[in-house]
């Protein structure tokens, strides 16, 4: 039997590798918009984040989401993604 292979990521606040599946992507499309992507298929660049606040608040502290993308994410942009996480565990 062949064994699949899992993709794992890494997550931006608290820095464990998990497998992509547990993880919540956020994306920044070529317009420089920020958005939860909870399919992993939306178009632009990614980065990957647990399912819970505290996470969120992690990369905000240590700008993981900044070294991710390369650019500066403004504060308001971390609000919204707060707002949307606790939707998308609802």
């Amino acid at each position: 039997m062949i064994k699949k292979k899992i993709p794992m990521r890494k997550c931006t606040g608290c820095q464990e590798m998990k497998s992509k599946k547990e993880l919540i992507r956020i994306v920044r499309n070529d317009e420089g918009e920020f958005s939860l992507d909870a399919t992993g298929k939306k178009p632009g660049r990614g980065a990957y984040i647990c399912g819970n606040a505290d996470c969120l608040e992690k990369a905000f502290k240590n700008k993981g989401l900044e070294r991710s993308f390369k650019s500066a994410v403004p504060e308001q942009i971390y609000e919204e993604l707060k707002a949307q996480l606790e939707g998308v565990r609802q």
